[in-house]
């Protein structure tokens, strides 16, 4: 069986990646190695962060090591939340206080289009071997919808939908999201790689 540990504490995010992976990986996450540093995610771009993750933790574990920064873009925002999604409102800012900022900050505006985008790297040793860009288009709700989910799912509709991600359920999301988007490139990557 193939390993890839995911450069993440966040349980949703490791199971939403090992569901897609299947049964030919062992998917961990940062909860089995609680003697590695927390990285702090400096940079300005998804890119930046998700490289950061990637080759610090590599260095200091063997295998492969896949990380990502995602995040929510709005278009009547100039692209904020961004790279600061987590914590939009507030460094102590959790889901329900960063969607009650959101439509705040939204409360006047007609524009409603948004993007979900997933940037992934995958490191080995220290060093990048490639990265990944996935994105879904959408646009906001004026409330939530739905109780699935995480993040900023119970606002957010994808196009070509009329429910929310959380209403749509993870096998649906799973299939369109941004990080399921990025992840299939992963995929191939791996599937071709020598490695």
């Amino acid at each position: 069986m193939r390993q890839l540990l995911i450069a993440t504490g966040n349980s949703h995010k490791t199971e939403e990646i090992r569901s897609m992976l299947g049964e030919e990986w062992e998917v961990r996450d940062l909860s089995s190695h609680p003697e590695l540093p927390t990285v702090e995610e400096t940079g300005s771009t998804f890119l930046e962060n998700a490289t950061l993750k990637a080759e610090e933790i590599s260095e200091a574990v063997p295998g492969l090591v896949l990380s990502d920064d995602s995040g929510l873009e709005v278009d009547a925002l100039n692209g904020a939340p961004g790279v600061y999604s987590a914590r939009y409102a507030g460094e102590d800012g959790n889901d329900t206080a960063n969607n009650e900022k959101l439509l705040r900050e939204l409360s006047t505006s007609d524009q409603r289009t948004a993007r979900f985008r997933c940037v992934m790297v995958l490191a080995e040793a220290g060093r990048t071997l490639a990265h990944f860009d996935g994105k879904v288009e959408g646009s906001i709700l004026r409330e939530r919808q739905g109780d699935g989910g995480f993040g900023y799912d119970p606002l957010f509709v994808p196009d070509g939908h009329k429910k929310s991600f959380a209403e749509l359920g993870n096998e649906v999301k799973n299939g369109m999201s941004h990080r399921a988007r990025a992840l299939e490139q992963v995929i191939q990557w791996l599937a071709h790689a020598k490695l």
